[in-house]
């Protein structure tokens, strides 16, 4: 069945003092991808319609039932997405900021940014034992190849009877790939999640003892209990080259294990982005 297409609502605070702040909050009757594009600029959805267009947009809108109004909802199909028809290996349904957003989405060397959001995986959700990224920050040029952060499910292997897991990753600028943080993924799975995360934008890259700091902490929010926080007050957070960091979300995993994949509906909403004195904090 094709799939029925809204959009969203973008509220927009701005004062003369401060970078502001941005909402993406779902309406549940508006099109989607024009307000994604109006709100980040360009074309900021990266979704696998090119493969697929007998669904039609995968990125739609729903009445939500535990929060009681419109989400978004981010489909991945195991046949036939793909990477925008460009890489078979891996499937890709995300929205970014990037080149044309606004100065105010995009992080600069010593800038303080703060995101917020929400998101759902569904019950029975099954992860990648590669990769299934949920949230990315990433350089934008220069060393772009290795995401900053990266917000991951990862599948355990029931054979070896370890669970799936819910992994922050952190790469520096040699390429040193380090889980921060790692905990099962079954209390994040089949109601709501909201993420807050802040970071100060840093690295070697531009002096030496200079670095970044994080924050990231993930709540339930139907019971306020907190999930998972990880704090580092010295992280590599920049790389050579680059002009501007930004960050994305939505789902993007392999497909080398694709036999223990299944088509998946991962729910979002409730986007804020921030900067300067401005903070998305719940």
């Amino acid at each position: 069945m094709k799939s029925q297409s809204f959009g969203l609502t973008l509220l927009l605070l701005m004062t003369p003092a401060v970078f502001g702040q941005k909402m993406l909050v779902a309406d549940g009757h508006t099109d989607t991808y024009t307000l994604i594009n109006k709100a980040f600029g360009g074309s900021a959805e990266e979704p696998p319609d090119c493969g697929h267009p007998a669904f039609g947009p995968h990125i739609t809108q729903d009445a939500d039932a535990e929060l009681g109004r419109p989400v978004f909802l981010f489909h991945m199909h195991l046949t036939p997405d793909n990477d925008r028809c460009s890489n078979f290996g891996r499937q890709r349904n995300e929205i970014k900021t990037y080149g044309p957003s606004p100065d105010a989405l995009k992080g600069f060397y010593g800038d303080t940014v703060t995101f917020r959001w929400k998101f759902r995986l569904e019950a029975g959700f099954r992860p990648s034992g590669v990769f299934t990224h949920l949230h990315q920050v990433k350089a934008a040029d220069g060393d772009d190849a290795f995401a900053l952060i990266t917000i991951s499910a990862h599948a355990g292997g029931a054979q070896a009877g370890k669970p799936n897991t819910l992994r922050v990753i952190g790469i520096d600028s040699k390429n040193t790939t380090t889980i921060l943080k790692e905990q099962p993924l079954d209390p994040f799975v089949g109601h709501w999640i909201e993420a807050y995360e802040r970071i100060q934008y840093g690295g070697p890259t531009h002096g030496a003892g200079e670095s970044g700091t994080y924050r990231l902490s993930l709540t339930d929010v139907a019971t306020g209990k907190v999930l998972l926080e990880y704090v580092n007050p010295s992280l590599d957070l920049w790389r050579s080259g680059t002009t501007f960091v930004r960050p994305k979300w939505g789902i993007y995993r392999s497909l080398e294990d694709k036999e223990q994949l299944r088509d998946e509906i991962v729910r979002f909403n409730d986007f804020c982005l921030a900067k300067g004195k401005e903070d998305c904090r719940p």
